[in-house]
């Protein structure tokens, strides 16, 4: 029930900030991705804070020994670059600089505007049912910190 409970907590948490800071209004991402013209540079801020809470919430789990609401804490380990890294990257890329949004803040526009907001989430989970007819790759594991391993 915790978990849960957490879960939905940071999940409110994430849409609130991203509607307070602006990063679910798509206007303003591509004024981040318009380095020609006029370019904002809110968004870099908004994800130096969102970098500096996660480094502090590893850290913190790394010096506990596991995190506070799990037994243990899987951090992934592999570090190469295949195709099927840079493709996803690139098609990911593709879709917020054309729409403005990627798919935590289209979530949260759905709340707000969510006629503006259909046609990219739709999009966004039919291309995560086509990813299912897409061969897996081969997976390293992940390390695990925690004594339940």
């Amino acid at each position: 029930m915790a978990k849960t409970a957490s879960a939905l907590a940071a999940g409110l948490l994430f849409g609130l900030g991203l509607l307070v800071s602006g990063m679910a209004n798509p206007a303003k991402v591509l004024a981040f991705l318009d380095v020609t013209g006029r370019w904002d540079p809110s968004l870099a801020l908004v994800m130096a804070g969102a970098v500096t809470v996660s480094a502090a919430g590893y850290r913190l789990a790394r010096r506990r020994g596991r995190p506070i609401l799990a037994l243990r804490l899987d951090v992934p380990v592999r570090r190469d670059l295949d195709a099927r890294l840079i493709a996803g990257a690139a098609i990911f890329g593709l879709g917020w600089g054309l729409a403005g949004l990627c798919p935590g803040p289209a979530l949260t526009l759905l709340t707000v505007a969510p006629a503006e907001a259909a046609t990219f989430v739709t999009a966004m989970v039919l291309g995560m049912l086509l990813l299912r007819l897409v061969p897996p790759a081969r997976l390293k594991p992940t390390a695990v910190l925690g004594a339940d391993a």
